[in-house]
């Protein structure tokens, strides 16, 4: 999920980088195969950057024929002391969600969709909303389905179309800070987000990638390194940066936000 409910983000689950990672899936950030050597050096420089925030990160051991595992995002989300369980929308990332289950259900309350797919790349969390995205691996059924499960606790939700340059709506997308989003401008225009009135923060064509950022209070922010215009952009208003070679990750299109679920 990009952006959490407690942005203080005091506490994460990640998962290990799968030794089958060779065989992630990749589609569209990826411009050569997945390298699982590389993977894990950014990955634990990704860990070290969220403990160095004040997150107590908890990794759990990779699985084993499961490639695409370490992007733990897409099988819950957590609202108060409630996970919600996710269906993934590709067939082989199924098998990923009831280890993910068993883990949580020892300190939360589990509730589940009744109905469709949902991948938790696809949710953004703004304010007093979450923003979820239909796309490839997200259907209507399923956004239904989460809809209900959201609102009874409290918030409102606003689904935007991803398009079809993009795999998930946290791809394109971020929340830092209260009241600010973080959009591709190769993906998305003002009129696909008009339900947004807070600040809007630009990222340029081709640095796409760039607008998948994690925030902190203080307006502390995490984002990948190598993008040097919406480093930029991202100090002009205010931020102070701290940068991640996400390149190894970027291969298997994994983000910032994929590698991990926020539990507190």
């Amino acid at each position: 999920m990009g952006g959490s409910h407690n942005r203080v983000k005091g506490s994460a689950i990640v998962r290990e980088v799968s030794r089958d990672f060779e065989a992630a899936l990749s589609s569209y950030f990826g411009t050569s195969a997945p390298d699982f050597v590389a993977a894990t050096g950014s990955h634990a420089s990704y860990v070290a950057a969220l403990r160095a925030h004040g997150t107590e990160v908890e990794v759990l051991p990779e699985l084993q024929g499961y490639p695409d595992c370490c992007f733990i995002e897409d099988t819950s989300v957590v609202i108060d002391d409630s996970a919600i369980i996710l269906a993934p929308g590709h067939p082989s990332r199924i098998g990923e969600v009831e280890s993910v289950t068993e883990h949580l259900a020892k300190t939360m309350e589990i509730q589940r969709l009744d109905g469709g797919t949902v991948d938790g790349g696809d949710i953004v969390f703004m304010d007093d909303a979450f923003l979820v995205g239909r796309s490839r691996r997200t259907n209507s059924e399923g956004i239904e389905s989460l809809s209900k499960i959201i609102k009874s606790h409290g918030y409102n939700i606003e689904v935007v179309d991803v398009p079809e340059s993009t795999l998930h709506l946290t791809t394109i997308c971020s929340s830092p800070r209260p009241d600010t989003l973080v959009y591709s401008e190769r993906d998305l225009s003002a009129d696909d987000i008009t339900m947004f009135a807070g600040d809007l923060i630009g990222v340029p064509h081709n640095e796409a990638y760039a607008a998948n950022t994690l925030g902190y209070p203080d307006d502390k922010i995490i984002i990948a390194a190598g993008f040097p215009e919406t480093r930029k952009r991202l100090l002009d208003s205010g931020f102070s940066i701290t940068s991640v070679d996400m390149e190894p990750i970027m291969q298997a299109d994994g983000s910032l936000t994929c590698l991990s679920v926020f539990t507190g």
